[in-house]
């Protein structure tokens, strides 16, 4: 059987939160963000192995929280980076072979059928990513100032988890970092791999402001 991985990366800050403890520990429906997006994963893949990158600093209160809420899903810890590129590097560093999937700390709410699909159809094409088509209209700002209109059905917002078959993804991260690296497939498309998008699901929201908490909260009750 093919051996599944997946890195999720918890180095956010409370910034945009506006609060002092980092977004992936804030509590959501009584347990922190960082530890639903962990079951997400073990509930889906209970035989996955789930690397956590966390800055050191971070590591403490995690272990304080885990302790506190009683958390004893199985993961190991890869120290976060000075940037994320770095830190997912760190994370692959754990890794063995069979598919990885790369995960924000802060996607919660990700469904099974995207977590399955997404790793499917890396396990056929080498690497793949959840995308949804955008509701509203898109304009894009030119150096000038001005604007002009795309077209929306060109066009894909990307979530994660991002996977790949850990040849291609452990190879693309041997490149030096690049300023156009906005995810982990702009790095294994640079590295020149192919994409396969695939449906994501309408849940699967980055926490990073109030809103969304708020948001995530509402999806929960839904779900249930």
């Amino acid at each position: 059987m093919i051996k599944h991985h997946v890195i999720i990366v918890a180095g956010g800050s409370g910034q945009r939160m506006q609060m002092a403890i980092p977004k992936q520990f804030l509590q959501l429906d009584g347990l922190p963000i960082l530890m639903h997006t962990i079951k997400r994963f073990h509930e889906t893949l209970p035989d996955i192995v789930i690397v956590l990158v966390i800055p050191n600093e971070h590591l403490a209160y995690w272990n304080e929280l885990k302790v506190q809420f009683k958390f004893d899903i199985p993961h190991q810890i890869a120290m976060g980076g000075n940037t994320r590129f770095q830190s997912v590097k760190n994370g692959l560093a754990l890794l063995s072979s069979g598919l990885v999937g790369i995960h924000d700390a802060v996607r919660p709410l990700v469904s099974s059928s995207t977590i399955l699909k997404t790793f499917e159809a890396a396990s056929l094409n080498g690497a793949a990513v959840p995308v949804l088509q955008p509701s509203e209209s898109m304009r894009i700002l030119n150096a000038d100032g001005t604007s002009g209109a795309l077209i929306r059905n060109a066009l894909r917002t990307v979530q994660t988890p991002q996977c790949f078959q850990s040849e291609i993804i452990i190879e693309a991260y041997k490149q030096e970092f690049h300023p156009d690296f906005t995810d982990d497939a702009s790095v294994a498309e640079r590295a020149g791999f192919n994409i396969t998008l695939v449906d994501g699901n309408e849940e699967n929201i980055k926490i990073t402001r109030p809103i969304d908490l708020r948001i995530a909260e509402m999806f929960l009750k839904n779900i249930r």
